[in-house]
């Protein structure tokens, strides 16, 4: 898929984030062959309904259990979310954490403060979905990150018993001195561990929490 914010030079992995890839790409393999005491997987009987809109699939079907018992399941297929944690030095040389300004968000009903997030849309690769969200949601163009770097190469499972949903966290270290476009306030924390914990107590999105803690971790044990 073009990039249509600008030139943009591929993600430069630190040291830790290639270690951290190296680490995933080591892990073993899962397992064509159960253990003896893991659990068969259910079998599909039937799909009773299948409702497509633009934003998800809801299906209703009917599984046979491990116990052979016959259950009723609905589920939804969604894309995938990409949820961008951007950083940025000033010109002390200090780091800051920075979000757009909070926003309204129909499924709780009220404003809340967000990491820049989203859908990967189809056709996009998990890399372009994050720029395209720094572009969205803060102004910047593709050339103001200077390092872009994969928490979670191959997603986490956001509910594993309702969706198929995956969730994709980036760190985007951006170049320096720079100014969001008119109209657009950008919130700052500094990146730490005083300005995270207060940000912890502003965040109730459980995704951008997971999003945080992940860096923070990798912070703590030695990763930028």
């Amino acid at each position: 898929m073009p990039n249509t914010q600008g030139s943009y030079r591929a993600p430069i992995l630190t040291p830790c984030a290639a270690s951290r890839t190296a680490d995933i790409d080591a892990q073993p393999k899962p397992m064509t062959t159960l253990p003896p005491d893991a659990q068969p997987p259910w079998q599909v009987q039937d799909r009773f309904l299948e409702i497509h809109s633009r934003w998800m699939t809801l299906i209703g079907e009917y599984w046979q259990d491990s116990q052979g018992q016959r259950l009723e399941y609905w589920r939804i297929e969604k894309a995938d979310s990409v949820i961008v944690l951007p950083i940025q030095r000033d010109r002390l040389g200090q780091s800051h954490i920075v979000l757009p300004p909070a926003s309204f968000r129909p499924g709780v009903g009220q404003v809340t403060l967000d990491f820049p997030g989203g859908r990967r849309l189809a056709g996009q690769t998990p890399e372009e979905a994050a720029i395209a969200i720094l572009h969205r949601e803060l102004g910047l163009e593709a050339t103001a990150i200077a390092q872009l770097t994969p928490l979670n190469p191959d997603g986490w499972a956001i509910n594993s018993s309702f969706s198929n949903q995956k969730l994709y966290g980036f760190v985007a270290h951006l170049e320096g001195d720079l100014s969001p476009p008119l109209g657009l306030t950008a919130i700052t924390y500094p990146a730490t561990a005083t300005g995270v914990g207060q940000l912890l107590d502003e965040l109730t999105c459980l995704q951008c929490r997971a999003v945080l803690l992940e860096w923070r971790t990798g912070v703590e044990n030695g990763c930028p």
